[in-house]
């Protein structure tokens, strides 16, 4: 994928790895602009405010976008929300309704705002986040490992569905990166810097890779094909002795 001369929508890039994404896009000669709910906390690029929850802010957030810049050809749905659950507790529902809408009909509520543009213009990329954990669940966080599941799901029906269309659409599959205090949840998160490293040199090969998938997120991503799927599994369990009350 050329990362270049392109004019690239981040939903979901005021923050973490979407921000640092649509940094290396400009810094490589790349129109950008971020959308999200707090756009106060970018000042460096062009933003859009866009909740992906609310169908009527999405369609402000196109007609926006599309109205300035005709030429984009390049959307990436990230916007999520990574929140714990404790199933014991029927309260959690309330974070599991929040999870889906933002995570998977959130993603599929921009694709779909998006898509006919991009078909339109006959040459373009769409770029879906799923998550390792949407292949190795992480029991402290059961909703957005479901929601993330669908994702990758959804990503794998949409190309099928845009095949022929000019319209190729990759999935970025991180590991936990150290943004949004996923470094004290997880120790071994990788730092933003080096994980964007790694998907820019996978991204930019020719072709570019259906899933782009660094080394740490090897493990998750083919953990069932590699017969560790359970024992990782276990070993990730052992979070849940975090939860209040938990007596693990």
């Amino acid at each position: 994928m050329d990362i270049s001369n392109r004019t690239v929508l981040i939903i979901g890039g005021t923050s973490g790895i979407g921000l640092g994404l649509a940094r290396r896009f400009a810094a490589a000669g790349s129109t950008v602009i971020v959308a999200g709910r707090d756009t106060g906390k970018v000042d460096d690029l062009e933003t859009v405010r866009i909740d992906v929850t609310d169908p009527g802010s999405v369609a402000r957030a196109r007609d926006e976008v599309l109205g300035a810049h005709p030429e984009l050809d390049v959307v990436v749905t990230m916007a999520g929300v990574l929140l714990q659950e404790d199933l014991r507790d029927p309260d959690h529902f309330a974070t599991a309704e929040t999870t889906i809408a933002v995570n998977l009909l959130g993603t599929i509520r921009a694709i779909d705002a998006f898509t006919p543009h991009l078909i339109g213009r006959g040459g373009a990329d769409l770029i879906t986040v799923s998550s390792g954990i949407a292949f190795l669940p992480f029991p402290l966080m059961p909703t957005y490992g479901a929601s993330k599941a669908g994702v990758h799901a959804y990503t794998e029906a949409l190309r099928p569905q845009l095949a022929g269309t000019g319209v190729t659409v990759t999935e970025l599959v991180p590991p936990a990166v150290a943004t949004a205090g996923q470094e004290k949840v997880n120790p071994a998160a990788l730092p933003l810097d080096s994980y964007l490293d790694e998907v820019i040199d996978l991204l930019t090969r020719n072709p570019t890779p259906k899933e782009i998938i660094v080394k740490a997120a090897e493990r998750l991503r083919w953990a069932e094909r590699d017969g560790t799927y359970e024992s990782l599994l276990e070993a990730r369990s052992r979070s849940l002795a975090t939860l209040p009350g938990s007596g693990r």
